[in-house]
């Protein structure tokens, strides 16, 4: 039973970091993209994370860890490519990922 309230936690937690993406995003792109396309760029983002050593890196003096976003951007694109989701343009690509980042962030800093 508590591994499904992780799965439910997940899941609202997910839905929560889209619509602050959705709300981040210049009215253009709002949009363009499904919800089951941010599933999947949120599932990218947190792959890279993983993958990367970004979870196992140390802050600097001042509590920061840098996060290269176009790596990340870099990262989304080929893999949508390669799984045969479609070509996505990475400078639309860069807003989802600053978006999610601002979420984080706003997470993180109690907003």
């Amino acid at each position: 039973m508590a591994q499904q309230d992780e799965f439910l936690n997940e899941d609202y937690d997910d839905e929560l970091t889209i619509a602050f993406i959705k709300n981040y995003l210049p009215q253009e792109l709002k949009d363009k993209f499904s919800d089951d396309e941010f599933y999947y760029f949120l599932d990218l983002i947190n792959e890279y994370y993983a993958q990367s050593g970004i979870l196992d890196a140390q802050p600097d003096e001042e509590g920061y860890i840098d996060i290269d976003l176009d790596k990340i951007v870099d990262y989304i694109v080929k893999e949508a490519v390669k799984d045969n989701m479609g070509k996505y343009d990475p400078e639309d690509i860069f807003f989802i990922v600053q978006g999610e980042m601002e979420y984080t962030d706003s997470l993180n800093n109690g907003d």
